[in-house]
């Protein structure tokens, strides 16, 4: 299970929204200066994500919690990612050569074109029906003097 913390900021029924911080890896780097994330993170900076998770440990609204999704969930919206474009360009570019005859050339870039635009028109509704929700682990306790984070709303519409 892959976990993270945030705060609920919204309830609705048995599911919350939670913020979190989008967080890399590049403080623990050997190399992160000389590096492209690194780089876009300190100028871009880190923004705070929500989403929406099934609520099993039954958080309040301003609770900080432990959300969590399955790592096969992750190696699955990876492989969608990254391999599912690649396959589909070069399938399009073979397509095209193989068909384009005298313009080979041409037909060939236009099949690669073709194929990434279809891997991406299928990647929006794989990734819209297949993504799990994650799920609350448990609720962290916090000090008394804990200030709740801004812009909390008691209820939301999914």
């Amino acid at each position: 299970m892959i976990e993270e913390q945030g705060t609920v900021v919204a309830r609705s029924g048995d599911s919350v929204r939670v913020r979190t911080q989008r967080r890399t890896a590049c403080g623990t780097c050997a190399v992160q200066n000389a590096c492209g994330t690194s780089f876009l993170e300190r100028y871009v900076g880190r923004r705070a994500v929500e989403l929406s998770a099934l609520n099993q440990a039954n958080a309040a609204v301003g609770d900080q919690v432990v959300i969590g999704i399955p790592e096969q969930s992750l190696l699955k919206a990876a492989a969608a990612a990254y391999l599912a474009p690649v396959l589909a360009l070069l399938a399009g570019a073979l397509m095209g050569e193989t068909l384009g005859g005298t313009h080979a050339d041409a037909t060939s870039l236009l099949g690669a074109l073709l194929g990434l635009a279809l891997a991406m028109i299928w990647q929006r509704g794989y990734s819209v029906t297949s993504a799990p929700d994650p799920l609350i682990l448990r609720r962290l306790e916090v000090a008394a003097s804990a200030v709740p984070p801004p812009e909390i709303r008691e209820d939301f519409q999914e």
